[in-house]
């Protein structure tokens, strides 16, 4: 039964992630400034980067591999990390929360634009708001549009 009860748990949890939007900033910054920008707005916040997915170059580098001659991104990349305080307290509420960990922000150039893109995930309404709004500070910080 408790089995049952935790498999019901985790798949209403990624039914409630996958429904989500996302929040969108854009920057005429190059993507190598933005991206220095966002790493320091996030080290700041005494924050440690879990890792660095350099999504972009990925999809680059495998397009022909899976039949595709369709260039996405000039330049992409997802930073995962977490805050041990933040994390703590929406879990105490409800441990299942631990889908949206760890946190991500990505930056993003696509084909052929001069603008970049840096986004996150839309939260939930509750607890996860105080993750959306440390990811929304950060990503402001990085901009310098606070």
């Amino acid at each position: 039964m408790k089995k049952l009860v935790l498999s019901i748990a985790f798949a209403c949890a990624a039914t409630v992630a996958s429904a989500q939007s996302a929040i969108f900033y854009s920057s005429d910054e190059s993507f190598d400034d933005v991206s220095f920008s966002l790493e320091s707005a996030i080290l700041d916040k005494g924050l440690v980067i879990d890792n660095v997915s350099h999504v972009g170059e990925m999809l680059n580098r495998t397009g022909a591999d899976v039949g595709s001659t369709i260039p996405l991104y000039d330049a992409a990349d997802v930073y995962s990390f977490c805050s041990a305080t933040i994390s703590r307290t929406v879990m105490e509420a409800h441990p299942m929360n631990i889908v949206y960990c760890p946190y991500g922000i990505f930056v993003a150039q696509l084909s052929g634009s001069d603008t970049v893109i840096v986004g996150f995930q839309e939260y939930p309404d509750g607890e996860m708001k105080l993750v959306q709004d440390l990811l929304d500070g950060i990503v402001k910080t990085a901009l310098e549009l606070d």
